[in-house]
C-alpha cells in the first residue's frame, strides 16, 4: 500500500503530483456531462482510435464517445507510472477511471502507454485491431501535443517552440505571484529562427496523423466509410501573433492540408473522410504553456460564465457529427468548427475590451480568476468538489490491464 496525503505542489501552471481521486471524480463529472447513447448499444459497436486519449478534447473525445457513441477500440497516450517518490502523472489515474467506465458499460477498450509517434506502437496497434477487434477501424481520433517527435524513417528528433514568426512579439500575460496573487505583466517573445518553423511542423503538423492513416489502410484495417478527425484550434485575433500566426499556427496549417489530402485518398480507398475539428477554448496542459492564453482564456470566462462550452460538451457534438446523429458540417477549408460560440463577433468584441483595459490592478474584476486558477488545479486532480484532501489516498493505481 502506498496511501499518503497529497498536497499540491507547483512552479506556476505545472504541479508536481497529481491526486488520484481528484483525477477520478473529474472523469465521473465529465461522464455525468456527456448525454445518454444516441442509439442502444450493440455487440456490434464501432471500432475507434483515440490517439492522445488521457488529456484535455482527447480525454473529452474518449469519455464522450464510449458513453455517446459506445464504441470499442484503443486509447493511446503517454504516462509516467507513480513511484515511491511521486505520485503517477494525472493522466495515469484518469486513464484507470476511464476504463472503469468501458468495463461497466461493456465496452472493449485496450488503453496502451508509449509513444504515438513510434512505427512500433503503429504494428502493435495493427495486431490489435486485427486479432482483437475483426480487422476493421471506423474511427480514428487524432489529439497530440508534444515537446518533439523523432522520425522513424530518419530518426532525427525534431522540437517545436512557440514562438511569432517575422517579428518579436509582445503580449499581456497572466501570472501568479508565489503569494497566488494575479499580476498582469508584458512579455516579449522573439521570432522564430533558423528552421524553428520545420521543426514545429514536423512535430505538431499532419506527419505522424498521414502515416496512422498509411500504416492502418497498408495492412486493410480501414473500414468502408472509415472517418478520421485531428483536432485543431485556431483561437482569437488576440493571441493570433503568438498562436494561429506563429510557429504552432504553421503546424495547424499543415495539419489542415494534410486533412484535405486524407480527405481525397480515403474517398477513393474506403469511401471515407477527414476532417480537422476547431475546438474552442480550454484549460489545458498543454494551453497554459501559451503566453498570453492563460489571460485570453480568463477574460473569456468572465465574458461568458457558464455559457462557455467545455470539452466535453464540444466532443459529444463532435461524435454526433461524424456518426451521422447530426449532419456532418464543415468549413470552406474542410473544417468541422466547434468554436463557434467563443468567435462570435459580440463575444470577441466584449473580450477584445476587457484585454485593452486589463491591468494588475483590475484584473480580478475582469476576468474569472476563482475559476480560471480552479481549472488549472483541477488539471491535477486538486480543487475537486467532494474529495478530502486532508485524508491519505492509494497514489499506486495499476495502469488497466486487458486480457488477450
Amino acid at each position: 500500500m502506498s496511501a499518503r496525503v497529497i498536497t499540491p505542489r507547483n512552479r506556476g501552471f505545472l504541479f508536481l503530483d497529481s491526486h488520484p481521486a481528484g483525477c477520478k471524480r473529474l472523469v465521473e463529472d465529465m461522464w455525468q456531462a456527456v448525454p445518454g447513447p444516441a442509439a442502444d448499444p450493440s455487440p456490434d459497436a464501432p471500432v475507434a482510435l483515440v490517439i492522445g486519449s488521457s488529456a484535455g478534447h482527447g480525454l473529452a473525445a474518449t469519455v464522450a464517445g464510449l458513453k455517446r457513441v459506445g464504441f470499442h477500440g484503443i486509447g493511446i497516450c503517454f504516462e509516467k507510472e507513480p513511484t515511491e517518490r511521486r505520485t503517477a502523472t494525472a493522466g495515469w489515474y484518469r486513464t484507470a477511471a476511464t476504463a472503469r467506465y468501458a468495463e461497466s458499460t461493456g465496452r472493449d477498450l485496450v488503453f496502451l502507454n508509449g509513444d504515438a509517434f513510434a512505427d512500433s506502437m503503429k504494428s502493435h496497434v495493427g495486431d490489435l485491431i486485427e486479432k482483437r477487434f475483426g480487422g476493421r477501424l471506423d474511427y480514428l481520433i487524432y489529439s497530440v501535443a508534444a515537446p518533439r517527435r523523432t522520425d522513424p524513417d530518419t530518426g532525427t528528433t525534431y522540437a517545436s517552440v512557440l514562438k511569432p514568426i517575422g517579428q518579436p512579439h509582445s503580449t499581456k500575460t497572466l501570472v501568479f505571484n508565489e503569494d497566488g496573487a494575479p499580476e498582469v505583466r508584458e512579455v516579449e517573445t522573439e521570432p522564430a529562427e533558423g528552421d524553428d518553423i520545420q521543426q514545429t511542423v514536423a512535430v505538431m503538423g499532419g506527419a505522424d496523423w498521414d502515416r496512422w492513416i498509411s500504416h492502418l489502410a497498408d495492412r486493410g484495417l480501414l473500414a468502408e466509410g472509415f472517418t478520421t478527425a485531428a483536432l485543431s484550434y485556431i483561437g482569437s485575433p488576440l493571441t493570433a501573433a503568438i498562436y494561429r500566426q506563429g510557429t504552432i499556427g504553421a503546424a495547424k496549417t499543415h495539419l489542415e492540408a494534410t486533412a484535405r489530402t486524407l480527405n481525397e485518398r480515403l474517398g477513393k480507398l474506403v469511401g471515407g473522410r477527414a476532417v480537422t475539428s476547431v475546438n474552442g477554448a480550454a484549460i489545458t496542459q498543454s494551453s497554459t504553456a501559451i503566453p498570453s492564453i492563460a489571460l485570453y482564456v480568463g477574460l473569456l470566462r468572465g465574458v461568458l460564465g457558464e455559457s462557455l462550452v467545455s470539452p466535453a460538451r464540444q466532443l459529444t457534438e463532435l461524435w454526433d457529427q461524424l456518426t451521422g446523429t447530426a449532419p456532418l458540417t464543415v468549413d470552406d477549408e474542410g473544417r468541422v468548427r466547434l468554436d463557434t460560440w467563443e468567435l462570435a463577433d459580440d463575444v470577441q468584441a466584449a473580450v477584445a475590451a476587457r484585454w485593452k483595459d486589463a491591468t494588475t490592478s483590475n484584473i480580478a474584476d475582469l476576468a474569472d480568476l476563482e475559476w480560471f486558477q480552479a481549472e488549472v488545479r483541477r488539471l491535477y486532480g486538486f480543487d475537486v468538489p467532494g474529495i478530502d484532501y486532508s485524508r491519505p489516498v492509494e497514489t499506486a493505481i495499476p495502469w488497466p490491464t486487458h486480457t488477450p
